[in-house]
């Protein structure tokens, strides 16, 4: 049975709500749902239901390609001037003691270690420290594209373009501008969280809002720029609030185009402030997934960070909408096992990578970070390969 025969299934069946079947004849017409249909799916569908309406769009658009890329990560710092409750990763300037604040020399370095490596993409995010400003980050920018042409640089959140050009007292057209010029060429999403200032002032009240978040995209995209999209969910959200972050984004896509991939970052509870939530079970991370690929219907990608939730649910939420499940990474980040993540260790060859997509009976493609194709693994057959060379990042006491 094929997918648009599922679907038809679902809108024989009898025994669905009336509701449910709407939704699901909206899917297979591809009209938008809305978003009282959006909290109606998360308070009510099931994950079979769910599953098969996500998995046609995933198919209508992308069949079964699966992709990725090679990349890793460079992160300047886990010091940081903010407080959020989520977060296992910064610490606060008083416990520089439990951090690293790399210089320029070390994280050119870093860069300079996968010389000859091919992997198409850095991506920079990090703590927020007052020497990290404009002239710092677009020095470092500069400095790697002089060093390696080829490399997409992919640097930085809202939060922390926020705070350097509010300390360089220029606005955000100002500032994307200068990074832009600098060699930057694409946003990752995080820092998004929850937008809903109920939950964000309980989570992360010190840091840019979600209205600010949605600005510096904005003025990123009215440069011609792409930028990805995140949702921190599974904490003291309630459904509506995960609606309503969409909704945002849905409404800023319709008007620039400049998303690529929306990506549901799970809560992991280790480590930090919030430790007393439980944290959301395997069921409800893929009905996310699901309803995220049925609401954002203007975003080309659904994006699972395989290391965040662990190399078997990655690979189930290939059938729950999600196409693309991240990057190598190399163990260059600590992002997500400082939060506790199955994975401790990040890190997996290009092999490794290609088999996991392939067991579930998905294609693999290796993408550059705007999604275009760099190999398409359905005929490859590989060599004996070396293993994966890891870089820990260096720790520096200041």
């Amino acid at each position: 049975m094929n997918t648009t025969e599922q679907v038809e299934k679902i809108l024989a069946d009898t025994n669905l709500s009336t509701e449910l079947q709407a939704i699901a004849h909206k899917v297979l017409h591809g009209e938008r749902i809305t978003f009282d249909e959006g909290v109606y799916l998360y308070e009510h569908a099931e994950l079979g239901y769910l599953g098969i309406l996500a998995n046609y769009i995933r198919e209508k658009k992308h069949g079964d390609k699966t992709y990725f890329n090679r990349n890793f990560h460079l992160e300047p710092t886990n010091l940081c001037v903010y407080d959020c409750k989520f977060c296992s990763y910064s610490r606060l300037i008083k416990q520089k003691e439990e951090g690293w604040a790399l210089t320029m020399e070390q994280m050119l370095d870093t860069v300079k270690k996968y010389d000859g490596e091919p992997v198409t993409e850095v991506h920079i995010v990090g703590g927020v420290l007052p020497q990290y400003d404009v002239a710092f980050y677009s020095a470092l920018f500069t400095a790697i594209k002089q060093h390696r042409p080829d490399l997409h640089v992919k640097a930085l959140t809202p939060v922390e373009y926020h705070y350097i050009f509010k300390k360089a007292k220029i606005d955000y057209a100002t500032g994307m501008r200068l990074m832009k010029e600098a060699g930057l060429e694409s946003i990752p999403g995080g820092g998004a969280e929850i937008f809903h200032p109920e939950i964000r002032e309980q989570i992360a009240k010190d840091k840019c809002t979600g209205q600010q978040w949605l600005d510096i995209h904005e003025e990123w995209h009215k440069l011609g720029m792409r930028s990805n999209a995140t949702m921190l969910y599974g904490h003291i959200e309630k459904y509506w609030h995960r609606v309503d972050h969409m909704e945002k984004l849905r409404e800023l896509q319709d008007r620039t185009g400049g998303f690529q991939t929306f990506i549901p970052l799970k809560f992991r509870n280790q480590h930090n402030q919030m430790s007393h939530v439980p944290e959301s079970s395997v069921v409800e991370d893929l009905r996310n997934y699901a309803i995220a690929r049925i609401y954002m219907d203007n975003f080309d990608h659904i994006k699972a960070y395989w290391a965040m939730i662990s190399r078997e649910t990655a690979q189930l939420s290939l059938n729950y909408g999600v196409d693309d499940i991240d990057g190598t990474l190399d163990d260059t980040t600590k992002i997500y096992s400082m939060a506790g993540a199955e994975e401790q260790t990040p890190a997996m060859s290009t092999k490794e990578l290609v088999n996991l997509i392939k067991q579930v009976g998905r294609k693999a493609i290796e993408r550059d970070t705007l999604y275009n194709v760099v190999t398409d693994f359905e005929n490859v057959v590989f060599e004996e390969e070396k293993k994966p060379q890891y870089y820990k990042l260096p720790v520096v006491n200041e």
